[in-house]
């Protein structure tokens, strides 16, 4: 079973998220706290982050420039943000990101990506 983690500052979404996917068969952790990131990585194997851009401290581009330095094994990433732009979904891609899904998501198209990288 693939393991998501899901990093937001909204509360909302992290639980209405976390819910969705464990009914469609992940395992699923969220955090709340960007800073925190690495540290979840360290202690737990993720298979697949989603990661909000625009949060407190970290924005989502320096957290996955320090997951692309991460010496351990690295989740793909699918961005998800409400302030989406070309220069962002290029930023990200750059970065390695396996996907750029803006707020609000459809959850059946997260869910085909979700399932396309964990096809790979």
């Amino acid at each position: 079973m693939e393991s998501i983690l899901i990093v937001d500052d909204d509360v909302n979404i992290c639980s209405l998220l976390s819910e969705e996917l464990r009914e469609a068969g992940y395992q699923t952790a969220y955090l709340h706290d960007s800073e925190k990131v690495l540290d979840f990585l360290k202690e737990k194997v993720t298979d697949i982050l989603l990661l909000d851009l625009n949060m407190p401290g970290k924005n989502g581009f320096q957290v996955q420039k320090e997951i692309n330095d991460f010496p351990g094994i690295k989740p793909k990433v699918i961005i998800l943000t409400a302030h989406s732009d070309v220069k962002s979904a290029l930023t990200s891609a750059k970065l390695g990101a396996s996907d750029f899904i803006c707020k609000p998501y459809d959850f059946g198209r997260l869910l085909a990506s979700i399932r396309k990288i964990v096809q790979k």
